[in-house]
């Protein structure tokens, strides 16, 4: 992976990865193991055997945000110096929004993260190199990741107190939305198996949000730069218009709008071409394209290389507000969050340290 660099507007480079920050008074060599009890791919034999890995002490199994609340405590406490999340982009977000609170009240550093890919939507797992693991690997993955693979700094999304990779207006929402509907529908039915994963996504986009952005209409987005100075980008990322605090970045028509500071959605999706442009920013994309546009380029679209579509305007913001007319759906972090009319978002100020396959690795002790 070739981390890209940007120019910033005090006319230096930045490297799109910050030094790690750091874990001091952490015990480097602690790892714990969080997994969500409720992902798919999370089975009583994948429990069974990280238990086994972990000899019954490190090991913490989550199925409600009680228990997420409950378990970050226990690790910001211990001094953990590597936490592993084991389930989708979801579980990483519930932990990471709750490992950051604790050690925020507690006045500790921060702990470095790591991704086991065991759940749905693995965004971050197309970022740092994250694979699909079985119950034979999962030991020598846990080795690596938290031994011996090196790290990289990424600061995230904090809207509603959550702090995720992204988070999306609009389409996307509904998506999500529906593809909850049909697991639910579905469940405990024979047809349980293909209401979950790629095929769900499918089945639910197609049947039901495909037909509403047919024949819906766009709702309107105001976006208002709240932060430091924010920047319109053109074709390839090219600054067109800069803006300062309390400037409005955008007032239209609105059928898709996202917040990110990964390039990635889930499955590869290229959706944020320009969030490694600088670490200081997040890349904001709004849309009004139509499904037609989006099928018939779809291919260029999923690996983030279309340009010159005047349906595309994206943004590099540190901090904006987001008023919509009418309410519409909501997602962070891949989970649906109902409708809204105004969403706040800023830049964490607290970078994390993440597992990266694709840094230079660490030495062993």
């Amino acid at each position: 992976m070739v981390m890209t660099r940007a120019p910033s507007n005090d006319g230096h480079s930045h490297a799109a990865s910050e030094p790690p920050i750091s874990t001091a008074g952490h015990d480097s060599h602690r790892i714990a193991v969080v997994v969500n009890g409720r992902a798919k791919n999370v089975t009583a034999e994948v429990i069974s055997t990280l238990d086994r890995i972990l000899k019954g002490g490190d090991l913490f199994v989550s199925r409600s945000l009680d228990d997420a609340r409950e378990i970050a405590k226990t690790l910001v406490m211990g001094s953990y110096g590597t936490v592993l999340t084991g389930g989708g982009d979801g579980t990483f977000t519930v932990m990471v929004t709750e490992v950051v609170r604790e050690a925020r009240r507690a006045g500790c550093a921060l702990p470095r993260f790591g991704l086991l890919k065991l759940g749905t939507g693995n965004s971050l797992a197309w970022v740092v190199g994250a694979r699909d693991v079985h119950g034979g690997e999962l030991g020598a993955d846990i080795e690596k990741l938290s031994r011996h693979a090196g790290s990289r700094s990424l600061r995230l999304v904090e809207v509603d107190g959550i702090i995720s990779p992204f988070c999306g207006l609009g389409a996307d929402a509904r998506v999500l939305a529906d593809y909850g509907w049909m697991k639910e529908k579905l469940a405990g039915t024979p047809l349980k198996r293909v209401a979950t994963g790629r095929l769900g996504y499918g089945l639910a986009a197609a049947t039901r949000s495909l037909p509403r952005e047919l024949f819906g209409r766009n709702s309107r987005c105001r976006i208002i730069n709240s932060g430091e100075e924010a920047f319109q980008l053109g074709e390839k990322g090219a600054v067109v218009r800069s803006a300062r605090k309390g400037e409005v970045l955008y007032d239209g028509p609105m059928r898709f709008t996202a917040i990110s500071t990964i390039p990635y959605y889930g499955y590869g999706f290229r959706m944020f071409p320009y969030a490694d442009e600088r670490p200081d920013r997040m890349h904001l994309r709004l849309t009004t394209m139509s499904p037609v546009e989006f099928l018939l380029h779809m291919r260029d679209i999923w690996r983030g290389s279309y340009e010159g579509s005047k349906s595309i305007h994206d943004f590099l913001v540190e901090s904006v507000t987001l008023e919509l007319e009418p309410e519409v759906a909501f997602q962070i972090g891949g989970d649906s969050r109902g409708l809204r009319g105004r969403v706040e978002a800023r830049l964490c100020p607290e970078p994390i340290s993440l597992v990266d396959m694709y840094a230079p690795p660490s030495v062993a002790p």
